[in-house]
């Protein structure tokens, strides 16, 4: 793996450029897509500046253990990949070829319910890695339950339901100069592009796939915008025994009633600033959210903006169990397929390690809260 002038890539942001060069025009805006006028996008990255290490010193940090849990199942550490759609833009294989960086990495993938490879494609191609599976709640539920039946089927260990996404956000994709008619029509059209999991034998899906172009984009539209309530939580519950975690909460409140419901995890995000402009950025409510559910038994995560070691021991020393990582796993798909995405994981892995042995700590899971502060406490 190397830049264009042939040297070797030892940093996300030089994996960030060359993703860039090689990603196709309309690919590259894609992933890279963000709400309104991209605030929530940049302030996200840059809240990780709001924070500093406060290291302890004197400390024997000559053995440093990485590894931890999520919802009981071992990984290596607390990095894992967030779910992202529309994967052979960077890859032929697409997500299947994702799970395999992740599960060489030995760390936990959540796969997206609009993946390019099926479900079963990404178990095959990982079946020792661990999976989580992303889900929406469509209008028409057998789809969502569909996905869950299968999710179960191939392995999958817990369920992760999106739930800031209650009608179809401000894509600017869609508006860009790449978004004209043709290339909308390839992402909705092309059928190595179209979303593998909903090809299921119900008769309005079957025919919008059949159609292609806009008319499954709009289909799609029109199934996001539909009532979900905690009502609908129970009704998840009642289809499956795999743990259910919650993605796209940025208020204590919210957490509280994430709890109540009898959720096992909670993952603090913002949906990658794709969704609305003008929302807080994931680290700087993740204390406020931590706190909402301590001692409930409910797991807090965190994605959103995380491009170094440093930042993931930021997260973590303000509560996280552990963060999944959204743009840089597709920047090293697209530059080396599975090879790139666990280098992507392994240079994110050394940085964390150097952190927690220079900030005087040996194991993530033991990181004090007073190893991160506010840049305001100086």
């Amino acid at each position: 793996m190397t830049t264009a002038s042939g040297t070797p890539m030892t940093t996300i942001e030089e994996f960030r450029c060359r993703a860039k060069e090689l990603l196709s025009p309309e690919g590259w805006s894609f992933y890279d897509d963000a709400s309104g006028r991209r605030t929530t996008y940049n302030d996200s990255i840059s809240a990780f500046d709001r924070y500093v290490i406060r290291p302890r010193i004197l400390r024997d940090v000559t053995h440093r253990l990485l590894s931890t849990t999520v919802l009981g199942q071992p990984i290596s550490m607390p990095i894992c990949v967030a779910p992202a759609e529309a994967q052979r833009f960077a890859h032929p294989s697409a997500e299947a070829e994702s799970a395999k960086g992740a599960a060489e990495a030995d760390t936990m993938y959540i796969l997206s319910c609009l993946s390019n490879a099926s479900i079963a494609e990404v178990s095959q191609a990982a079946p020792n890695g661990l999976r989580w599976m992303q889900l929406y709640l469509f209008t028409d539920l057998r789809i969502s339950e569909h996905m869950v039946k299968e999710a179960e089927k191939q392995g999958f260990k817990a369920i992760v339901l999106t739930v800031d996404l209650p009608l179809w956000g401000d894509y600017s994709f869609y508006k860009s100069s790449h978004a004209t008619s043709s290339s909308t029509s390839r992402y909705y059209g092309d059928p190595s592009l179209r979303p593998a999991n909903l090809r299921l034998d119900i008769p309005k899906v079957r025919e919008a796939i059949r159609s292609g172009d806009v008319n499954l984009r709009r289909y799609m539209a029109t199934n996001y915008e539909s009532p979900k309530t905690w009502d609908d939580i129970k009704w998840l519950k009642s289809i499956t025994s795999l743990p259910i975690v919650l993605k796209g909460i940025l208020t204590g409140e919210a957490a509280r009633e994430a709890a109540d419901a009898g959720v096992s995890g909670i993952i603090v995000s913002a949906h990658g600033g794709r969704q609305m402009d003008g929302v807080p950025a994931p680290l700087d409510v993740l204390p406020e959210v931590v706190s909402a559910v301590k001692g409930r038994g409910v797991e807090v995560y965190m994605d959103g903006g995380v491009r170094s070691g440093t930042d993931v021991l930021k997260a973590l020393g303000l509560g996280a169990r552990a963060v999944l990582i959204g743009r840089p796993a597709l920047w090293g798909l697209a530059c080396d397929g599975a090879n790139g995405v666990k280098k992507v994981l392994s240079i994110l892995r050394y940085e964390l390690d150097s952190a927690l042995g220079i900030s005087g700590c040996t194991n993530v899971q033991d990181i004090p809260s007073s190893l991160i502060a506010r840049k305001s406490y100086l």
